[in-house]
């Protein structure tokens, strides 16, 4: 029955490494449900899980879950001690704690990026992880840990990605590796780094001082005015006289 359970392990994480980009060491994301059962089961998740997986792995759990153990009481005491053993992921409710589901269905969000494994004895929370494609779903049955088999949403979602309707986290992280070798890709901190405007200081010309007109200037000025007054002057008056002088012939 060992060897059986682990072809079928071995068979489903090659499946997830080959379609989603899974690898070691495999992060187990453990709820409270999961470490209760283990510890009735007194299965050693430290020493089992490699052996079972065939390969290195990280038992981790969220702030979530160990605050969720702790205000159910004595009754889970055990299960606490287990989880935090485990290391602690950061999950993306700081100020209001939410419920283990709660939090583990949210760090598997968006095609499961960091390649969680979820350990739930949770049915409610297993049916809704079944629903998001390239999550390998594990729980305990009879004292035993068992890989699940993937779901049809993860199968479906595969079968998109190879008729080319659909394209896969993984394939997408390895497109953007691609890019930065060839350097198609500019690094964000070249982006930030915009040439700043050189702040210019003001137009030296509108510095200046208005120049004075000189007094010479002036009286030169006014002199031509006068002249040009006089000059007027003498020739109204002379067309004056002409006009006197025929009326009195």
């Amino acid at each position: 029955m060992k060897i059986t359970r682990q072809k079928h392990a071995k068979k489903h994480i090659g499946f997830f490494r080959n379609n989603f980009g899974v690898r070691e060491p495999y992060q187990i994301l453990l709820d409270g449900t999961f470490c209760q059962a283990a510890l009735r089961g007194r299965i050693q998740l430290r020493e089992q899980l490699p052996r079972y997986l065939m390969g290195e792995t990280q038992l981790c759990t969220t702030r979530c879950v160990l605050k969720e153990l702790e205000t159910l009481g004595k009754d889970l005491y055990g299960a606490k001690l287990i989880a935090q053993k485990c290391q602690v992921r950061n999950c993306p409710h700081f100020k209001n704690a939410v419920s283990g589901s709660e939090c583990l269905l949210s760090m598997v969000e968006e095609g499961n990026p960091h390649h969680y494994f979820v350990a739930t004895q949770d049915q409610d929370l297993s049916v809704k992880v079944k629903k998001k494609p390239g999550v390998p779903l594990m729980f305990i049955i009879q004292n035993t840990m068992v890989l699940d088999k993937p779901s049809p949403k993860t199968i479906a979602f595969v079968k998109a990605v190879e008729s080319g309707q659909l394209v896969s986290v993984h394939e997408k992280e390895s497109i953007k590796h691609l890019k930065k070798e060839q350097g198609l890709v500019k690094n964000p901190e070249q982006r930030k780094r915009k040439k700043r405007k050189k702040i210019s200081g003001p137009n030296p010309l509108s510095c200046l001082k208005k120049k004075k007109k000189s007094p010479d200037t002036q009286s030169s000025a006014s002199e031509k005015k006068r002249k040009r007054k006089r000059i007027r002057n003498r020739s109204t008056s002379k067309v004056l006289s002409e006009k006197q002088n025929a009326e009195g012939e």
